[in-house]
């Protein structure tokens, strides 16, 4: 529920009561346009590319792992293979997403995922004080410092990116 009392769609509400019970540091926005991408989200919310979490699900063999990598840069495939065990890993299908995280590609939170036993962190997002991140609906993001991001995911901080050129 909003402070003017509006009703939030299911999969906002279901973030909001994970960071109400996890006593989270974060607040979520509403925003007037859809932010289904990282630079319609930077823009949103008048911040950087690189301070936009991108939720990004992939298939590590059988099993997905979501990696959350800055706006600005790539996830490295190899990397998140090589530190998870597999053989291989690929960016989930759509379906897959939604299976794996119950949210939509698009909108996918970091928060909750209780399906996903891996999170990788990409640790160059903890140079920034505060970074924002899918709330679980395409207009609407939470604001978070990423130790907050770290722990409330309990993500790995690792090297997930590919080198910047």
């Amino acid at each position: 529920m909003t402070a003017n009392g509006m009703e939030w769609p299911e999969p906002v509400e279901r973030v909001a009561a994970f960071l109400r019970d996890t006593g989270a540091e974060a607040r979520i926005e509403e925003l007037p346009t859809p932010t289904a991408t990282a630079q319609a989200a930077a823009d949103a919310v008048g911040c950087t590319l690189g301070q936009v979490v991108k939720s990004i699900v992939l298939m590590c063999d059988a099993s997905p792992v979501v990696t959350l990598v800055p706006g600005d840069r790539k996830v490295d495939t190899g990397k998140v293979a090589r530190l998870v065990g597999a053989r291989r890993a690929t960016v989930a299908d759509p379906d897959e997403v939604e299976a794996a995280t119950g949210f939509r590609p698009g909108a996918v939170a970091p928060f909750p995922l209780e399906r996903v036993s891996v999170i990788l962190v990409e640790r160059t997002m903890l140079r920034h004080s505060a970074v924002w991140a899918g709330a679980g609906y395409e207009s609407h993001l939470v604001s978070l410092a990423p130790p907050e991001l770290v722990r409330l995911t309990r993500g790995r901080v690792e090297d997930v990116v590919l080198e910047s050129r």
